[in-house]
């Protein structure tokens, strides 16, 4: 999963990879790149940490609108009916 909303919001606010990599104790800008291009996967607390920074909802930062619906939509979905 690419995170292009937590590199929006990052750039949005002027905050640079570096910077970024430092709060996660990441040695590299490098190593944070590869987390916020999905290589890596990003740690709930991680993701604590750059709600934190970035002063916005988990929520809004790492998940779609989309997907959160699809996957509403899923669990409503009666079971034993076809169709």
């Amino acid at each position: 999963m690419v995170y292009k909303k937590l590199r929006q919001i990052r750039n949005e606010k002027g905050i640079s990879a570096m910077e970024m990599a430092n709060l996660l104790g990441l040695k590299t800008e490098a190593a944070y790149y590869k987390k916020e291009s999905g290589i890596i996967k990003i740690s709930l607390s991680e993701a604590k940490l750059i709600s934190e920074k970035l002063q916005k909802p988990i929520e809004e930062i790492f998940f779609e609108d989309d997907v959160s619906f699809m996957e509403t939509n899923e669990l409503e979905k009666p079971t034993g009916t076809t169709g």
